[in-house]
C-alpha cells in the first residue's frame, strides 16, 4: 500500500517498511509517530486530506546532515565570509498505513 503524507511543509511518498529522513521533530528514538495529513492512499485522492487515513511510523534516530559550506565574497572589496550549516533531521520507519 502506498501513500503520500505531508509533514513540515513537504510531501513524502511512503510505503510500509520505508525509512525516511524528515524535518526535525520533538520526539525520542523508539517513539511512535502518527501522521494524519495523508494526501493520497492507493490512488484515492483527498480534498485536501483523505478522511480516516493515518500513517504510523517509529522514530529510528535523530541527527544532523553533512555540513554545507556557505561562502560569501565581494570582488575588490576584501570581503570574504565562510559559514557552515548542518540541518537537523528525524529518521523514521513507516510501520503501518491505515484507511477507515
Amino acid at each position: 500500500m502506498k501513500a503520500i503524507i505531508e509533514n513540515g511543509g513537504k510531501q513524502y511518498s511512503v510505503e510500509e517498511g520505508k525509512v525516511l529522513f524528515i524535518e526535525k521533530m520533538n520526539v525520542n528514538p523508539g517513539d511512535k509517530v502518527v501522521f494524519d495529513n495523508v494526501l493520497m492512499v492507493d490512488g484515492k485522492i483527498g480534498t485536501p486530506y483523505v478522511k480516516g487515513a493515518k500513517v504510523t511510523a517509529e522514530v529510528v534516530k535523530l541527527g544532523k546532515t553533512k555540513k554545507v559550506l556557505v561562502y560569501k565574497y565581494n570582488a575588490k572589496k576584501q570581503y570574504r565570509k565562510l559559514q557552515g550549516h548542518r540541518q537537523p533531521y528525524t529518521q523514521v520507519e513507516i510501520k503501518k498505513i491505515e484507511v477507515k
